[in-house]
C-alpha cells in the first residue's frame, strides 16, 4: 500500500523539474512512511511513497525495467492477492524475477500483456506505468474503485496522484470548485468520475486510462453483469463459503502485523471467524480491534439506525474465535478535538460530512497502527448480500430515488436545508439527484425474462454496488492511509461481488432476513448471538456532550461574519440551530452542524476559489 503521483509533459524535460516532482510526491508521505523514490526521464516524472507490507526490501518504486527500445516504469499501490500464480506464469514464459514483491509481478504482466494485465488481477490497486516505448502513460484502478486515483490533464500531458492533494500541489491545478464542485459535495450520489475539484477527474473503477501525445482515452476492463444465476439454494451458499475461504486465505498475506476490523456484526465476525480458523493451523492467533465510546453500551439506546450496541457482540466473537482483542474506547472531547477534524479533512482532501464518525475511524485507525500495519475489513458486504433496512423498505423499492435517500433521508439526504436561499436555489440538489438517478440506473441490464421486482431488487444491489459503496470504500482509505495503515476488504473481491450480483433476491433474502447467504454460508463459525443480531451499522455516539461541543465551536464561527463559509451557509439558520437546547438537536441538525464545522475548516485549510456563476 502506497502513496503516487506523477506529471507528464511531453512539451518539456522534467528533468529540470524535479523540485515539483518531489512537492506532489511528498503529500503522500501519510500513505507510505517508509521510503520514497522519484522516477523521471524526459516528458516523465513518477514519485512513489511507500508503505511496506510485502517483501520489505524488494519492493521499493518507481520499478523500472530496461528494454531494447526504452524503459517500463511503475508506481503501485495497492496488492495484488494473487501475484503468487502469476509470478509462476510469467516464470514460464520467461520472465526472470529480481524481488519477491507483487509490484515486480503487475510490472512485468504489462510488459507481457499490456494494459490487459488488470483484466488478471485479482486485488485492490491502482498504478501508473510510463511506456517509454511508446510515448505513453497508463493509469489502472481496482475494479470497485477500493484504491483511489485522480487525475488532471494540462495542456501538453496530465498530472495524477493517489489523492487530490497530489495533484493540488502542482501549480498547474487550480483549486476551483464551481456549482457543479457543490452540488457532488451536498447530494449523496457519487457521480462516477467526478472529483469536485474543477479540471479534476477520477480514474473510474474497472478502468484503464492511456494518455498519449494525442490525447487521452479511456476504457473499460470490467463492470457489473447481469448473468443467469444457476445454483440452486444450498450450492449457492456453498459456493459463496469456498469464496469467502479463498478470498480471507489469500488476505491474510503480508510480511508484518495484522488484524482484523470487529464490529460483532454478521460481517465483521465472519470474516474474523475464518481469519481466526485459517491461521489457528499455524499456530497464530488473530489480533482484532474494536471502536467504543465511553458509557455507550450501559446508557445506549435503541434508534431507527441502531437497536444494539456492539461491544457484547464483539466480545462474544472475541471468545468464540479466540482472537487477541482490545477494545479502542473514545470519549466526547476526542471525537469533537478541532485537530483531529481537520486532518480528517486533509485525509479526504474535502468536507466529508460523516462528522463523528470520520473522527472515531481515524483514531480507531490511528491506535491500530501502533500495533498493526494491515487490517482486514468487513465493509461493503451489505452492499453485496443485501443487508440495509431500504433494501427491504417498500418505499425504496419503488425506484424514484437513490434507496438510501427514502429510508434514510435524515442520514444521507441532501443538506439543502443550511444553504443560504440564492445558493440552494442555483445547486437545485432535488434536480442534480433525479439526474445522477437516471443516469446510474441506465447502466443496469436486466435478465431475459426476468419479472420487474426482480429487476427492482437488482437495480437497487447496482446503485449501491457503484455508488454507495464507493463512498464508504473512498472515506476507509482515506483514514486508514492518513495513518498508514493498509486495510483490506475481502468482501470486495470481484468474484465474490460478480457471483452474488446475479443471485436473485429470493436467495439473497430467502430466510426474510438481511444477508442470508452470508449467514447460512458463515453459520458454523458464528456464536449464536451473531447469528441472530439484526444489522447495526458503524456506530456513532449518543453522548449529548458532544452536539454540545459542536455548538461551542460554531457559536465561535458565528463571531467571524466575513468567513467565506456563509457565502454557502445560512447565518440565520447557523443561528438557531446553536442555540437549540443540545436534548432536542436532532440527527440532521446535528449533521448540518458538522458539516458547517467541515465546511469552514476546509476553507480555511485549502482557500478553494467557488465559481458558483
Amino acid at each position: 500500500m502506497c502513496g503516487i503521483a506523477g506529471w507528464i509533459s511531453y512539451q518539456r524535460d522534467l528533468r529540470t523539474e524535479q523540485a515539483a516532482v518531489d512537492a506532489m510526491t511528498e503529500t503522500m508521505s501519510c500513505r507510505g512512511p517508509d521510503d520514497r523514490g522519484t522516477w523521471i526521464s524526459g516528458p516523465a516524472a513518477l514519485g512513489h511513497r511507500r508503505l511496506a507490507v510485502i517483501d520489505l526490501p524488494g519492493g521499493r518504486q518507481p520499478m523500472s525495467v530496461d528494454t531494447p527500445r526504452g524503459p517500463v516504469a511503475m508506481v503501485y499501490s495497492g496488492e495484488a492477492y494473487n501475484f503468487t500464480e502469476l509470478r509462476g506464469e510469467l516464470a514460464a514464459r520467461g520472465h526472470r524475477f529480481s524481488t519477491g514483491s507483487d509490484t515486480e509481478v503487475v510490472l512485468r504482466g504489462y510488459l507481457e500483456w499490456g494494459a490487459a494485465v488488470a483484466e488478471r488481477l485479482n486485488g485492490m490497486y491502482a498504478f501508473a506505468i510510463w511506456d517509454d516505448r511508446e510515448q505513453r502513460l497508463v493509469m489502472i484502478r481496482d475494479r470497485m474503485g477500493i484504491k483511489p486515483f485522480y487525475y488532471h490533464p494540462t495542456a501538453d500531458g496530465v498530472l495524477f496522484g493517489s489523492e487530490p492533494k497530489a495533484i493540488l500541489a502542482h501549480t498547474l491545478a487550480g483549486r476551483t470548485v464551481t456549482a457543479d464542485g457543490l452540488r457532488e459535495l451536498f447530494a449523496f450520489v457519487k457521480t462516477p468520475g467526478h472529483a469536485v475539484w474543477e479540471g479534476m477527474r477520477e480514474v473510474e473503477p474497472g478502468t484503464v486510462v492511456t494518455v498519449e501525445r494525442g490525447g487521452i482515452r479511456t476504457h473499460t476492463y470490467w463492470s457489473l453483469e447481469t448473468r443467469p444465476h444457476t445454483d440452486d439454494r444450498q450450492a449457492t451458499i456453498a459456493r459463496v463459503r469456498e469464496l469467502m475461504d479463498d478470498i480471507v486465505h489469500r488476505q491474510l498475506i503480508a510480511d508484518v502485523p495484522l488484524c482484523t476490523l470487529l464490529s460483532g456484526g454478521l460481517d465483521s465476525s465472519a470474516m474474523t471467524a475464518l481469519a481466526a480458523r485459517r491461521l489457528a493451523g499455524t499456530g497464530e492467533r488473530v489480533r482484532s480491534f474494536a471502536v467504543d465510546f465511553v458509557g455507550r453500551t450501559e446508557n445506549f439506546v435503541a434508534d431507527d439506525l441502531r437497536a444494539t450496541p456492539d461491544t457484547p457482540y464483539v466480545h462474544d466473537v472475541a471468545r468464540a474465535s479466540g482472537t487477541d482483542h482490545q477494545d479502542i474506547v473514545l470519549d466526547s472531547e476526542q471525537l469533537a478535538d478541532p485537530e483531529v477534524r481537520a486532518r480528517v479533512i486533509r485525509a479526504r482532501d474535502l468536507p466529508a460530512g460523516f462528522g463523528d464518525m470520520d473522527a472515531s475511524l481515524y483514531l480507531l485507525f490511528k491506535a491500530i497502527r501502533e500495533h498493526s500495519t494491515v487490517a482486514l475489513s468487513g465493509e461493503s458486504a451489505d452492499e453485496v448480500f443485501g443487508g440495509y433496512k431500504q433494501f427491504f423498505d417498500p418505499e425504496a423499492r419503488k425506484g424514484r430515488t437513490f434507496p438510501w435517500l427514502v429510508h434514510f433521508a435524515e442520514h444521507f439526504g441532501e443538506d439543502e436545508s443550511i444553504l443560504t436561499e440564492p445558493v440552494g436555489k442555483l445547486l437545485d440538489l432535488d434536480g442534480y439527484t433525479r439526474t445522477g438517478y437516471a443516469e446510474a440506473v441506465a447502466g443496469v441490464q436486466r435478465l431475459d425474462g426476468e419479472d420487474d421486482f426482480e429487476f427492482r431488487m437488482r437495480t437497487i444491489s447496482y446503485l449501491h454496488l457503484t455508488r454507495f459503496v464507493r463512498v464508504l470504500l473512498d472515506r476507509k482509505d482515506r483514514a486508514s492511509m492518513a495513518v498508514g495503515l493498509e486495510v483490506r476488504v475481502p468482501f470486495c473481491d470481484h468474484r465474490l461481488v460478480e457471483y452474488v450480483y446475479n443471485a436473485p433476491w429470493a436467495l439473497k433474502s430467502f430466510d426474510g432476513r438481511e444477508k442470508s447467504l452470508l449467514r447460512e454460508a458463515t453459520a458454523d463459525v458464528l456464536p449464536r448471538s451473531v447469528y441472530d443480531r439484526v444489522k447495526s451499522p458503524y456506530p456513532s455516539t449518543q453522548d449529548p456532550a458532544y452536539a454540545v461541543a459542536l455548538q461551542r465551536s460554531l457559536q465561535d464561527l458565528l463571531t467571524t461574519p466575513a468567513h467565506p463559509v456563509f457565502d454557502i451557509v445560512s447565518r440565520d439558520w447557523l443561528k438557531r440551530a446553536v442555540a437549540i437546547a443540545s436534548p432536542q438537536v436532532t440527527q440532521a441538525s446535528r449533521r448540518g452542524l458538522e458539516r458547517t464545522l467541515d465546511l469552514a475548516l476546509w476553507m480555511d485549510i485549502y482557500h478553494p476559489t467557488l465559481d458558483l456563476a
